[in-house]
């Protein structure tokens, strides 16, 4: 039997690397079009609230 010749491949980056990588040149791309970054606090969404506060009781009314 004959062995099989190896081939050379390139191993794939790792999904983290690659999709850092892709928003890093977005970030750039963005920037370059005369785009602007702003701070946004932490804790703060940019979606809307669709339903009201719920109220949730928990026990038999006394």
């Amino acid at each position: 039997m004959t062995a099989k010749p190896k081939t050379t491949t390139k191993k794939k980056p790792s999904a983290a690397t690659a999709t850092s990588q892709s928003i890093e040149e977005q970030t750039a791309a963005f920037l370059e079009a005369g785009g602007q970054i702003e701070h946004i606090n932490s804790g703060v969404s940019g979606q809307e609230s669709v339903s009201g506060p719920r109220h949730i009781n928990l026990g038999k009314k006394a």
